[in-house]
């Protein structure tokens, strides 16, 4: 049981570089948010943000899929069981950044209202992988000029929960596809920290 007044506990699930991750650690040692990474979790043993979890003396761990893979309900099996492991930590708030993981309701239903995940796009653009490169691709194609950033709830289906916060990026300012995803990841940060922000203080 959590005391009265405590700071929330937030644990950060992440894929990859973890640069999202990374944002909200020095957001939290800069007191720009009120809570705590108390554990962050990857599928992936190879992932940097683990790294920076322990640069930042923050309790990591790693949960492969493999194992699961041969089970005859693999993503249920495995989401239980990572279900169990981020319940370890007594959560507040769970965080995808950058987890590329699709959870279930196995997981999902232990966390109601809890699950928040960091998209770069607006709502109802680009659900899934490489949303960055497939705007570009419709951008030099003349169908879009504005891609975007969205925080939103999680739930079964991908990338449809209900928004939280979004951010839109004009792409006529980029000329390369490696300088929109510089400017996406930058909005990334600032979305991430205001919307953790914001939520430690409920």
């Amino acid at each position: 049981m959590k005391p009265m007044g405590s700071k929330k506990r937030i644990v950060v699930l992440i894929s990859g570089n973890g640069s999202n991750l990374q944002a909200l650690i020095d957001a939290v040692e800069q007191g720009l948010i009120s809570g705590q990474i108390v554990g962050v979790i990857s599928n992936k043993s190879t992932a940097f943000g683990l790294q920076r979890a322990q640069s930042a003396g923050i309790e990591n761990k790693t949960l492969s899929y493999a194992p699961f893979a041969a089970a005859e309900s693999s993503r249920s099996a495995y989401d239980t069981e990572l279900a169990k492991l981020v319940g370890s930590y007594q959560p507040d708030l769970i965080v995808l950044a950058g987890f590329m993981r699709i959870l279930s309701g196995s997981f999902l239903d232990c966390f109601k209202d809890k699950v928040i995940n960091l998209h770069p796009a607006l709502p109802g653009a680009y659900p899934g992988i490489n949303a960055i490169a497939r705007a570009w691709a419709d951008y030099e194609a003349g169908l879009t000029q504005t891609t975007g950033v969205m925080v939103h709830y999680v739930i079964p289906e991908v990338d449809a929960g209900p928004v939280i916060a979004q951010a839109c990026v004009a792409m006529n300012s980029c000329q390369t596809l490696g300088e929109l995803a510089d400017r996406m990841h930058e909005v990334e940060h600032e979305l991430i920290v205001e919307v953790v922000k914001t939520l430690c203080q409920k």
